[in-house]
């Protein structure tokens, strides 16, 4: 499905059309959600998270100013909105309730789906073991794929400051994982 410019949207909705507002929920709905569940790691928080998100976009998309990227300020919103869910949430969740789906599209054998969910399952421990600063940064950077550049502006903070919490957290996440081996 081919969607309309974020400019676009914008206009429309600020013009009256709420249907466009659909096209943003549309539009931006997994890479939220998925981003919600990185920082969160639990697919029920991270589904209300997102939800609060959109619903905080919807009520601030009329003062919205497009010095940022829709984009950008959309994941602001929901690092935000993870990281105030972050502090309310529940104890911690049992190990086996956060697992990685393996998206391959080839069929793995048994034994290759059994050693992508551990790693998966490790990965996901080590990424919860991260502070929350660090943990956003390698999340938007290795796993939404942005930019040093839109990282910065998600995160309200410098370049270098992005360089450095990422690179940290790699340096962290080495650290952690060599542990489990």
């Amino acid at each position: 499905m081919a969607f309309a410019d974020d400019g676009d949207l914008i206009n429309r909705f600020k013009g009256g059309e709420l249907s466009a507002f659909e096209d943003v929920v549309r539009k931006y709905q997994d890479r939220v959600y998925n981003l919600c569940r990185y920082m969160i790691q639990d697919a029920h928080d991270a589904q209300d998270a997102a939800q609060d998100v959109f619903l905080k976009a919807y009520r601030n998309l009329k003062t919205f100013k497009p010095d940022a990227s829709l984009y950008t300020w959309l994941y602001r919103i929901a690092v935000n909105t993870c990281l105030d869910y972050k502090k309310k949430s529940r104890p911690e969740q049992a190990e086996d309730e956060s697992v990685i789906d393996d998206l391959t599209s080839t069929e793995p054998s048994p034994e290759q789906r059994y050693q992508s969910k551990e790693i998966g399952q490790a990965i996901q421990l080590a990424l919860q073991k991260l502070p929350e600063s660090l943990r956003a940064a390698i999340v938007l950077k290795e796993i939404e794929d942005l930019s040093y550049e839109e990282i910065a502006e998600v995160l309200h903070t410098s370049i270098g400051t992005v360089k450095s919490r990422v690179s940290r957290a790699r340096e962290e996440l080495r650290r952690l994982l060599r542990k489990k081996v």
